[in-house]
């Protein structure tokens, strides 16, 4: 986008995190994209759009071994991705106030930050991928899951776009270590969560399942479930319309 500026962070190995920034004044918004996806698609793109049409702030970054930034894919894991969206936060945490908009593994990442700061104001999760490697170390067949464990690596699975990529096994170790932070009482920040009800990916039964144990904890929490008609991209016009709507605030 034509209007921000890029950054670098250095992580904790020394390689940079690359992003782009617009600056703001009221409000300031932070993307953090899926699972191997960009920082420029669809959906950040529109947001640096309504960012800079009402003077908000704006974020998004690549984390280390994907995109822009620096870093081999094999050599990370959620936890390093984890300390990748820690990093930028805390390079923002003097701005205004902070909403992380979260798209399906960043989602449930924006979520793991939120509980532990008081700097993000409120979220906005899109088909979140709540402990992804953990439920994909399920799906796949008993064979198939003793070899990615025995052996240390695995693709997540074997379409074009994530056959290349090697998945160490901690991803689901610290999938399923992560996970387990849900059964701590959750800090109240006010969370929107939109779901595709024809999503093959991530099915909207996640959200459901997240949205009972989370209110199980806490009746009173300020969370708000959107299903809408669409798949797992949700970007279509319709989809990107109800985006904009809980963005900017509009009923």
């Amino acid at each position: 986008m034509s209007d921000t500026k890029p950054f670098e962070l250095k992580g904790a190995d020394g390689k940079l995190i690359r992003g782009d920034r617009l600056d703001g004044e009221g409000r300031q918004i932070l993307f953090l994209s899926g699972f191997l996806s960009k920082r420029w698609g669809n959906k950040s793109r529109a947001l640096a759009q309504w960012c800079g049409e009402r003077t908000w702030g704006f974020c998004c970054f690549d984390f280390r071994g994907n995109g822009d930034s620096e870093g081999d894919f094999k050599n990370y894991t959620l936890c390093n991705w984890l300390e990748d969206a820690w990093a930028v936060v805390r390079m923002l945490d003097q701005g205004p106030p902070l909403t992380i908009v979260g798209s399906s593994l960043g989602g449930w990442l924006a979520w793991l930050v939120a509980q532990e700061t008081h700097v993000v104001k409120d979220l906005l999760l899109i088909a979140p991928a709540f402990n992804m490697m953990g439920e994909r170390a399920r799906q796949v067949s008993p064979e198939r899951r003793q070899a990615w464990y025995h052996r240390g690596w695995m693709p997540y699975d074997d379409d074009e776009l994530h056959r290349n990529y090697p998945l160490s096994w901690k991803w689901v170790e610290e999938s399923e270590e992560l996970w387990k932070r849900r059964q701590a009482p959750p800090r109240r920040v006010k969370t929107t969560v939109l779901h595709g009800l024809q999503d093959t990916v991530i099915p909207p039964a996640w959200s459901w399942r997240f949205a009972e144990q989370v209110l199980s904890q806490d009746p009173h929490f300020p969370l708000e479930l959107v299903f809408k008609i669409g798949d797992h991209r949700l970007s279509d016009p319709q989809a990107l319309e109800t985006f904009r709507r809980l963005v900017v605030g509009e009923v």
